[in-house]
């Protein structure tokens, strides 16, 4: 079963920005699905060949163009290579939601910041980005356990 998200499950969060190796990318929605997933998989492959320690798999879109970014966190030195580049989460306010389950069902984590933000007087900034927790082997059998966090600089 899903988690059911409300804006109530909205938390406010002062956040520095964390360093990525990403793809850029510029995608519709319905490549989505496709698109995150292939790109954190080529990210990784360039990641683990310099030996660069990293985290978890993020994906940042900077706007309602899906202009998109795709990676992994990054704990210690990196080099760009191809078509991976560096790049890092934006800092500040944010509001966040925690949504667990299939990644299908993500909307309703991103409904609840933005239900939240308009409740709240507040204006989003533009960026938002999703931060995928690290895969477990009990997620294959229950997925509704699948973490991913998602946040949304807002306007200072």
């Amino acid at each position: 079963m899903e988690s059911q998200m409300t804006p109530n499950s909205v938390q406010l969060h002062q956040l520095d920005s964390i360093p990525v190796a990403v793809i850029r990318r510029q995608v519709s929605q319905s490549q989505l699905s496709r698109v995150v997933p292939e790109c954190c998989g080529l990210v990784w492959k360039t990641v683990r060949a310099q030996q660069a320690q990293a985290g978890r798999n993020v994906a940042i879109y900077w706007d309602g163009a899906i202009r998109l970014e795709v990676g992994v966190e990054l704990h210690g030195p990196f080099t760009e290579q191809d078509n991976v580049v560096l790049s890092a989460t934006p800092s500040g306010e944010v509001a966040s939601a925690t949504h667990f389950g299939p990644y299908g069902g993500l909307g309703t984590a991103h409904n609840a910041v933005r239900q939240w933000c308009t409740a709240n007087h507040r204006n989003l900034a533009g960026p938002s980005w999703e931060i995928y927790g690290h895969w477990q082997p009990e997620w294959n059998d229950n997925p509704s356990q699948i973490r991913t966090d998602v946040y949304y600089l807002l306007t200072p």
